[in-house]
């Protein structure tokens, strides 16, 4: 009869100190996020963040700047911190402003070195150029972690001014670490392969028509592709949109037109 009493009396102390696990907190992704100091923190982002709003989540920009933030690895930092953010939007990014706090552009190495792969600081662009953080392979997809401002790299002429014309773009060639960055070294993700099913749509005057055709090669958004019709079996020209979808006529002659506007080209 001794033993089940004793395992009884242990269950029993066991429960008095074996701590109750907390339940996450919901929180609610700030419409504008802003930093006030060196460093984005939780609080910062997130409405109702409570103790855990102290936790830094990255480095901030220099006054007046932005930070890019990968959306995915914020919400890791929350949960950690025992804050749930379903992200409900399915939001890949967030831009967070600086409205002071940091009085120079450069970071300590261990902040930088720390901040790498949670964010990029578009922070002083008139003195800062957008360089790779590291060595790049041709075909790479490129995050925000792939990119640095650098006091020492020299912008080309088609240098961007905000990281997010180039995250989610893929390298056309090998980039090494340091380099600056430049449009021309980018293209867009490839969307078709070759011999895909392509939606091509054609609009003009409130005429639209869609017709399928069968792509002739790899081809990212805002790429010029040839395709064959499907039921005419005709050799066409087109221009990628999305996943399995181009544009010919009007559409296709803006988006050409963009290209050589450096201004529309950053923004796309």
């Amino acid at each position: 009869m001794r033993i089940p009493v004793l395992l009884a009396l242990g269950a029993t102390f066991a429960c008095l100190f074996v701590r109750p696990a907390h339940a996450a907190t919901d929180v609610a992704l700030r419409p504008s996020p802003t930093s006030h100091g060196a460093a984005i923190t939780l609080g910062d982002l997130f409405d109702g963040a409570g103790s855990a709003g102290t936790e830094v989540v990255a480095p901030a920009a220099t006054t007046g700047g932005e930070a890019v933030l990968d959306a995915a690895r914020v919400q890791v930092t929350a949960k950690r911190a025992g804050l749930l953010w379903d992200n409900p939007t399915g939001q890949r990014r967030i831009i967070v402003s600086s409205l002071g706090g940091v009085p120079s552009p450069r970071l300590p190495a261990s902040v930088a070195s720390a901040a790498r792969g949670r964010s990029v600081a578009s922070a002083s662009k008139r003195s800062q150029t957008l360089a790779y953080a590291r060595n790049v392979n041709a075909g790479d997809l490129l995050a925000a972690s792939d990119f640095v401002w650098s006091d020492e790299a020299v912008a080309p002429g088609d240098a961007p001014t905000d990281a997010e014309a180039v995250i989610g773009k893929a390298a056309r060639r090998p980039l090494r670490a340091g380099a600056a960055v430049g449009l021309h070294d980018l293209a867009s993700a490839r969307v078709i392969k070759r011999d895909d099913l392509v939606s091509v749509a054609f609009e003009d005057g409130g005429i639209s028509l869609v017709l399928q055709a069968k792509a002739l090669a790899d081809a990212g958004v805002g790429d010029t592709l040839q395709l064959v019709n499907i039921q005419s079996k005709k050799t066409l020209e087109a221009v990628v949109t999305g996943a399995g979808k181009a544009v010919v006529g009007p559409g296709a002659d803006a988006i050409r037109a963009s290209v050589f506007d450096p201004l529309r080209l950053a923004s796309r």
